[in-house]
């Protein structure tokens, strides 16, 4: 079971792995051995989930998700097959727990009369300092 909240967990047959040959730094392992973990996660079809939360995610991760609904998160950070698989289930969860985040309402404040009236006390010096700041008239 794959832990994403309190009273959220996604048994691991929902998601499939796929492992292909990873990029970057590793010598002839990188050519010889498929480190490279990706995983996939249908949320459109997945019983584990309400229609409230499938709705949320698509919306959400809709940058990630293809047009049948499936997840897809990779990891080819490691030199072994089993450390990128977990780091996929680590950000799969981390994805899921993110978009499932209730967002707070801001709640609308108003600046102090106080604060307001100090401001403008401030604006007003100011504008004194530079106007007194003009040419000088008359003979010294």
């Amino acid at each position: 079971m794959i832990e994403i909240q309190e009273d959220l967990s996604i048994p691991e047959d929902e998601v499939t792995f796929a492992f292909s040959r990873s990029g970057g730094p590793g010598g002839q392992n990188v050519n010889k051995v498929s480190t490279r973990a990706t995983l996939y996660f249908d949320v459109r079809n997945s019983p584990s989930l309400s229609e409230e939360r499938k709705t949320l995610i698509m919306e959400r991760l809709a940058g990630r998700i293809d047009k049948e609904g499936v997840l897809r998160v990779v990891s080819q950070r490691y030199r072994t097959q089993g450390e990128n698989r977990e780091e996929t289930v680590r950000r799969f969860a981390e994805l899921l727990r993110g978009a499932l985040e209730i967002k707070r309402a801001r709640k609308k404040t108003r600046t102090p009369f106080s604060a307001h009236r100090e401001r403008l006390e401030k604006k007003k010096k100011r504008s004194e300092v530079k106007r007194a700041r003009g040419k000088v008239t008359g003979e010294e």
